[in-house]
């Protein structure tokens, strides 16, 4: 029996005694997520869903609030010393939960790390970062090679989440199996595509913010699966709910929604020059590239897949942004003015074109219509479906031609920006390279300047769009569902879980 049909039964069942199980487990909180996470090694994760469980596991130095201002978590504040000496003063008493101290040698330590291991995902987002002094057991100074203005916003997620070095050292290159942080859930057990058990840590610094004994996270990457679970009271709270369901959760009276703007995006990611799958015509050149994006209509694909319910796009950034450009126009669907490029780059027609797409219920139907759409104009789009971290490995190798892949968003534009367009950058998996990006990305960082940044990524991003490495299609919201009994959520743009304030009533 498969696991989706599997879950569907198990939902049934429950929905006939789900009174007894939420009195039993009233100290377990559950949360369906839409994939299955990637490792849960912070200096080496990718996935969007991971940094939800990071959410429950591993605390940062900053945060954002609902209003996308930073504020303090591990840290208490910073300074600058100079434009290249950062000085982060962090909170008195906190522990990681093997019980041993979060301090200033410890941040230095897994700052060393994020910089140095093989694999890092966090070595660009720290781009510029020399090194990590210890001034005092609460104090830590940031050498930077040149100054960095989106330091600060990095330190809000991964790049910011402060590890045990005494676990690290323990497990080596194990640690994504057994992670130690100073959140307020320590890890428990991972059983892959169907739970990750997190157990409430009493040491918490912030320990009266939180009120659940676990939290279990299940991924469901069918949309109706886990609708059928929410509304069978098998899981508390969905991290995502698709916008063709939330109906069905709006009728259900032991049910809400709680939609909140988001700051991600969705897109498709070419390889342009990453190994043997980038020698295509789609790869080669932006005209094709540019021919292909005429051939999509944004809004038919939101209202068939959506419901409507998110907003075509053609740049990284959110309209939550203060960078947002209102100048640059979502282009609208042209069939002749696709062929017409088709024609002028001398391919030979139809344009054959690998699209990988993940195994998500919503990202498989967009690719269907994306393949629907593309064939009118020229193009033979075949459908390549794989698991969410699979599809991220995948990514990583350049084994792909064209990525069905978003972006969680965030609040500084390097974070939307440099990743993904910059030579070398980690999330670049296409190997995009242009020495023009390169020059505005490195002026983008190097002033706190707001007018001169927001001029330099307004052409940055019309660069992008010339270029065509990525090729945004809409901005992302949230929608998440959860039992009325759950209170206390507060929603943020960035989409997590956050759990402290949160709890459930019989």
């Amino acid at each position: 029996m498969s696991k989706s049909l599997l879950a569907a039964v198990a939902a049934g069942a429950l929905a006939l005694g789900a009174p007894a199980l939420q009195a039993a487990q009233a100290q377990t909180f559950h949360i369906a997520l839409r994939e299955d996470p990637d490792t849960l090694d912070p200096t080496l994760a990718q996935s969007y869903v991971g940094r939800i469980v990071f959410a429950g596991l591993c605390d940062k130095l900053f945060d954002i609030n609902a209003k996308l201002q930073v504020v303090p978590m591990l840290a208490t504040s910073y300074d600058w010393a100079t434009p290249t000496s950062l000085i982060i003063h962090l909170r008195k008493g906190v522990t990681f939960q093997d019980g041993t101290k979060m301090d200033a040698a410890a941040v230095a330590y897994t700052i060393h790390r994020d910089l140095t291991l093989q694999g890092s995902a966090r070595k660009g987002e720290l781009a510029h970062v020399t090194g990590a002094e210890v001034v005092d057991p609460l104090t830590v100074k940031l050498t930077l090679s040149s100054p960095n203005a989106g330091l600060i916003a990095q330190l809000t997620d991964r790049a910011g989440m402060i590890m045990s070095p005494t676990a690290i050292k323990k497990e080596g290159k194990n640690f994504g199996l057994h992670p130690v942080c100073a959140g307020p859930f320590a890890f428990k057990k991972r059983i892959p595509q169907d739970e990750i058990v997190l157990d409430r840590y009493p040491g918490y610094w912030n320990a009266p913010a939180i009120h659940f004994n676990e939290v279990v996270y299940r991924p469901f990457p069918n949309g109706q699966v886990r609708l059928a679970n929410l509304e069978a009271g098998a899981i508390d709270l969905s991290e995502q709910v698709l916008p063709t369901d939330v109906p069905a959760v709006e009728k259900d009276p032991k049910l809400r929604i709680v939609m909140s703007p988001g700051l991600g995006y969705q897109g498709i990611t070419f390889n342009t020059n990453n190994g043997p799958a980038a020698k295509t015509a789609i790869g080669e050149s932006a005209l094709v590239r540019k021919a292909f994006e005429l051939s999509i209509d944004r809004k038919a694909l939101i209202q068939v897949v959506y419901n409507g319910m998110f907003q075509p796009t053609a740049q990284a950034e959110s309209p939550l942004s203060p960078y947002f450009d209102k100048n640059i126009a979502v282009p609208g669907r042209n069939i002749a003015e696709a062929k017409a490029l088709l024609k002028q780059a001398g391919v030979k027609l139809p344009v054959p074109v690998t699209l990988t797409v993940t195994n998500g219920s919503d990202s498989q139907q967009t690719g269907v219509v994306i393949q629907s759409m593309a064939k009118e104009a020229g193009f033979d789009v075949k459908l390549r479906t794989l698991e969410f971290a699979t599809s991220l490995h995948a990514g990583e190798k350049g084994d792909f031609q064209a990525y069905l892949i978003g972006w969680s968003g965030r609040v500084d534009p390097d974070g939307n920006l440099t990743p993904f367009l910059h030579t070398g950058a980690f999330f670049n998996y296409g190997h995009y390279s242009n020495p023009t990006m390169d020059k505005l990305l490195g002026e983008g960082l190097a002033t706190n300047d707001f007018a001169k940044r927001k001029a330099i990524y307004d052409q940055v991003q019309e660069l992008s769009n010339k270029d065509l490495p990525l090729m945004y299609l809409y901005t992302l919201g949230n929608i998440v569902g959860m039992k009325k009994t759950v209170h206390g959520f507060v929603p943020v743009p960035d989409g997590m879980i956050r759990l402290q304030g949160v709890s459930m009533s019989k």
